[in-house]
């Protein structure tokens, strides 16, 4: 399991620190907000912090917010009592998931309030760290948006690579439908008008109009309404992402909410 791998990484052979602490010593102690933002992580360290049936019968942990809720700076995530040498090895991977997961979901957050009012939803993107996509994707979900494929084997997308590697996009979408399941949806990558009347001859699902303008990406909304869903993709910020919005695609995807997401703040202290 990633959160034990991740204990393991930091324990090792043992906490040098906190192995120095008497063994039946307690504490009381509480996780708390530093910054406003979107809540995620906090069933991993309930995990990480929830007391064992070798623990005092009087230790306990008591979770006040949960995943998915916007909390301000200052407010009592998670409070408990507990064997001293347990809250301070856990302590940090802890608030490291929560942080990172944090970070994600009040990033994507950000981003959905700023396309209330029209009909596009926001998405992910593989671009995420390696071996944590399952959770940055819980993440941007906690956030009020939406999960792209999770990986190379639930969606097709024929990408650029691909469209040359096959000789046009006529021809990478008939390869595809005749490897693929019939219950495949097919994604085809962009850059051009051309393209898109192409691809949508061809078949394909979902156009992905990467790295358009927003007049370009309207157009070929307009030309082709109805026929297949519309992603846009490509540099898309929080500035931007309004206008995107605004030109009547269905999805936006934005890989800074996985891979650029700076961290919410927790700390944790002994009461």
């Amino acid at each position: 399991m990633i959160v034990d791998d991740a204990v393991a990484e930091d324990v090792g052979s043992g906490d040098l620190t906190s192995g120095a602490l008497p063994p039946d010593l307690q504490i009381q102690w509480q996780i708390e907000a530093q910054a406003e933002g979107v809540l995620c992580g906090v069933a991993i360290a309930e995990y990480l912090l929830a007391p064992y049936s070798t623990d005092p019968e009087n230790a306990f942990i008591e979770v006040h917010r949960v995943d998915g809720e916007y909390v301000q700076r200052g407010e009592i995530i998670i409070s408990g009592l507990l064997p001293a040498r347990r809250v301070m090895t856990a302590e940090r991977t802890a608030l490291n998931f929560m942080m990172h997961l944090s970070g994600v979901a009040t990033l994507t957050d950000l981003f959905v309030r700023k396309i209330e009012g029209t009909n596009a939803r926001i998405v992910d993107t593989r671009k995420t760290l390696p071996m944590l996509r399952t959770l940055q994707k819980y993440a941007v979900r906690c956030g009020g948006g939406h999960n792209h494929r999770m990986g190379l084997y639930d969606g097709a997308m024929l990408k650029d690579n691909h469209i040359a590697a096959a000789g046009s996009i006529q021809e990478a979408v008939k390869r595809l439908k005749g490897y693929a399941s019939h219950m495949t949806k097919i994604e085809v990558e962009c850059e051009t008008l051309d393209q898109v009347a192409e691809a949508i001859e061809a078949g394909a699902d979902v156009i992905l109009l990467d790295n358009m303008d927003p007049f370009m990406m309207r157009e070929a909304v307009k030309a082709h309404k109805g026929r297949c869903l519309f992603e846009a993709s490509g540099g898309i910020n929080l500035d931007t992402v309004r206008g995107v919005a605004q030109t009547g695609v269905d999805l936006i995807s934005v890989g800074a909410l996985t891979h650029s997401a700076p961290s919410m703040p927790f700390h944790l202290e002994i009461v």
